[in-house]
Formats: C-alpha cells, structure tokens, sequence
C-alpha cells in the first residue's frame, strides 16, 4: 500500500497534490509523443494529478502533448501554464492564455504564471491575469522565478495580493531560496513549486545521495523528491516520459528518512548561509 501523496494548500482553500508531473522538454520530438502522453495518464493513474506546462515548452508542443493526454480526464487534473514574459502585457497575456487553452483543448487553467519576469509591467500583467479570473479562463494566477524584491514589488501592485504560487528552481543542490524567498512565501501562504528537483538527472550522481539511497532502497532521485515533499507548502514537479521513473516518483512518496539521514545530506548539501541571487533554469 502506498502512503497517500500529501497535499499543499493554495490560498483559495483548494488542496493540490504535493508531487506533480512537469513537462518541460515534452513536445519537441514526434517519435517521443506517445511515450509522453502515456507517461502523463500513468501519473494520473498514480494520483500525481498536477500537471504543469507553459507555452515555452517546445514552442507549444508539451501544450499539445497535455491537450492529448487529457482527452477525457480533463476534470480529473489540476492544469497549469504559463505565459512568455514578452507576451505579459494587458493585452497579450489575455491572446496567449487564448493560445494555450486552445493547445490544451480545454476551456480552463486552473492556474496561470508569469514564467520570468519581463519588460511588461507587473500591473498589467496581474490586470490581464485577474481579468481571466473573472471570466471563468483561468481559476487563480501566480509567478515564477520570483525572488523576494519581486515577490515584495508584486505585492505592492494592485491584486498583486492575490497571487497563488511561485514557481521556482529548488532541489538539494540548489538552496538558496532557503535563507529568505521559502520563509518569506511560507509566511504569506504562497506555496512554492520546485522545478528540477532532480536538477534535470544530475543529483542521481552524487555519493552520499546514492549511499542513502542503499540504505532505504530507494534511488538517489526518490531520495531527492523526498528531501522537496518534507518541505512545508512546497510542490516538486518531476518530468519523466519513462513510465518506470515515474512509478519511482511516485513511491518517493513512501520513503521516511531518518533524522540522522537527513543531517548527511544536509552536511553533503549545506543550506545557505546568507542571501544568494535566485538560481534559474
């Protein structure tokens, strides 16, 4: 039996799954469409019932990938993207929200970010995001790649209160938000999604992730996901197109690590000890 997937809570009171499925670099290579989409529905079927993407991911393509894995499960999923900041202004955030609901084959987002910031500002990009709120395109709103100065200047602009989330890189080797942008979030109640909290493959390399990952049987990459899952308010986002890595994902779920397991791990990856500029992917 598997441990239930924990869940965070977004300001609006709705509880979204703790452990998601990416998508970034899905959509760019036909031959892998079907590996894609298969390994989309088996994450549903496992309970991973986020599904992030953004219009970047191949130029639309991971939208389309989605749109197909979606078919007839769309009610089942809690759907995210997001939108090019060159595109953010009042107007264009509204067309590429259009764009991608279009992709997607759905009439709703349930949240939609600003993927970095941009030239655009952030006044009309939350006016446009509050205008698809109110009418029925997309159910709450976010960012992504917010340090805490732009998570500050957002809250200062008007709605700029409402936002749900930020979206931001976070793993084991890569803990700066640590030191302020997590506290400063968690302390609001804006949970944090963690893109590449495998750090795209490259953490399973590591000596002391694989030596406690023997310990508990695991692989070093559900080790990682469960360092992300024990954060409070935080959601990790995997991406795998390999149905086997996400079944692994999923049984990340089940690992309980020790105090002591914890604390090598903190000691082969140190938390920050003062401020550090946002890492980005």
């Amino acid at each position: 039996m598997h441990d239930p997937i924990p869940t965070v809570t977004l300001p609006s009171g709705i509880d979204i799954p703790a452990l998601g499925l990416g998508t970034w670099q899905m959509g760019e290579v036909k031959a892998r469409a079907n590996d894609e989409i298969d390994s989309l529905r088996l994450g549903l079927d496992l309970g991973m019932t986020l599904i992030d993407t953004a219009e970047m991911y191949g130029e639309g393509g991971a939208e389309r990938i989605v749109g197909k894995a979606l078919e007839d499960r769309r009610d089942e999923v809690f759907l995210v993207s997001k939108v090019y900041p060159w595109n953010a202004s009042r107007t264009g955030t509204i067309a590429a929200c259009e764009a991608s609901l279009k992709r997607l084959g759905t009439d709703r987002l349930d949240l939609y970010l600003l993927h970095w910031r941009g030239e655009h500002p952030l006044a009309d990009t939350v006016a446009a995001f509050e205008e698809l709120k109110a009418a029925g395109k997309i159910g709450a709103w976010g960012v992504s790649n917010f340090d805490t100065a732009d998570m500050e200047e957002l809250l200062t602009v008007p709605q700029g209160e409402n936002c749900a989330v930020n979206q931001v890189l976070y793993n084991l080797s890569r803990r700066g938000i640590e030191y302020d942008l997590l506290p400063w979030c968690q302390s609001r109640g804006i949970p944090v999604m963690a893109y590449s909290p495998i750090e795209q493959g490259r953490l399973v390399h590591h000596p002391e992730l694989i030596r406690i990952a023997k310990a508990y049987q695991a692989t070093p990459a559900q080790v990682a996901l469960a360092f992300i899952l024990e954060r409070e308010s935080v959601v990790a986002i995997p991406k795998s197109s390999n149905l086997r890595r996400v079944r692994e994902n999923r049984d990340a779920v089940d690992l309980d690590i020790s105090d002591e397991d914890w604390a090598a791990l903190d000691a082969a990856f140190p938390p920050p000890a003062r401020k550090t500029a946002l890492d980005m992917l």
